[in-house]
């Protein structure tokens, strides 16, 4: 198979306008600097005509390839198809809307052949999105980011990033957690992550994909991989002890009250709100350590439960 500079993967729904002139934009781009390349176009459920635009483009240049899914997925499931497709040394991944410029392209390939980066994610510096609808909430989602992860970046929800090939052969992506791809690229243990400042351009067709629904999934997510990256593998060491503590503190609050019965002879212990707080902690104490249990069980009987990433294996042969 032909050596590949860099692979692009655009996912996109409804973009039929932008279509040819991102690709021809793309493919100037690599022939001023010599890059051999392909773009996977993934069509995530268009009800426009962009399918038919991808088959005309990929007709007229052979480096244009397409999937188009049946119905649609969202963003993470078109990324993900993308990267199982790909094969250049770098895997640059932008919005179809041309508000990614495709410039960017050699920075970014730079920073990940040149300078030893994993992954690196752009930042929009300088944005032309609504401040209402989209800014202050991409600010605020991306500040419980840094905090949930302690990856220090601008803007996790930018398109536009390169990938080291090996990374995207790693990672899964799902659900809304394409936002979170710097997040699960930690987990899997790349943690050299940069970040580019990179040129946000108005958008030129169509509207905007983005909805509250999204926003609030992404939140979700974040609460999702932390707690895989963190206890996937033990989830009874963070269950268990949860429910240990909660059990402990209604164990003591029923011996305290068992104690002013019995020594003290105070009366109606069963109508103080006391009691019925040690008894609802006593059973969520108990329910968490018994999910803890089966979850543990579930774990150790999956079929990749001793599946690990390997980065290298030095063997001597006798």
């Amino acid at each position: 198979m032909k050596h590949l500079d860099i692979s692009v993967i655009v996912p996109l729904k409804n973009e039929e306008e932008s279509l040819p002139e991102l690709a021809a934009w793309i493919d100037r781009v690599m022939q001023a600097n010599g890059f051999s390349y392909e773009v996977w176009m993934v069509d995530d459920g268009s009800t426009d005509q962009s399918w038919d635009v991808i088959r005309q483009l990929s007709h007229e240049n052979p480096n244009v390839k397409g999937i188009k899914f049946q119905r649609n997925y969202g963003k993470s499931a078109a990324l993900n198809e993308g990267f199982r497709k790909a094969q250049g040394r770098v895997v640059i991944t932008m919005d179809a809307d041309l508000q990614d410029s495709p410039d960017e392209i050699p920075g970014l390939y730079s920073m990940i052949v040149d300078d030893g980066y994993d992954l690196v994610s752009g930042w929009k510096k300088k944005r032309y999105d609504n401040t209402l609808t989209k800014n202050l909430p991409s600010k605020l989602f991306n500040w419980a980011t840094v905090k949930m992860s302690g990856i220090k970046l601008h803007d996790f929800n930018c398109g536009l990033k390169s990938y080291r090939k090996k990374v995207v052969k790693t990672i899964e992506v799902y659900g809304e957690m394409h936002r979170y791809i710097p997040v699960i690229a930690k987990w899997s243990g790349f943690r050299n992550i940069g970040e580019k400042v990179v040129e946000h351009r108005k958008r030129k067709y169509g509207t905007t994909k983005f909805g509250l629904e999204r926003f609030i999934n992404g939140f979700l997510d974040l609460a999702s991989i932390t707690f895989v990256g963190r206890f996937g593998k033990r989830p009874m060491h963070f269950f268990g002890a949860l429910g240990t503590l909660f059990f402990l503190i209604g164990f003591i609050i029923a011996g305290y009250l068992a104690t002013a019965k019995i020594f003290w002879m105070q009366y109606k212990m069963t109508e103080r709100p006391l009691f019925f707080l040690a008894m609802l902690l006593l059973i969520i104490g108990s329910q968490l350590f018994l999910t803890g249990f089966i979850a543990e069980l579930v774990a150790r009987n999956a079929p990749e439960r001793n599946s690990y990433l390997v980065e290298e294996i030095l063997e001597n042969e006798d």
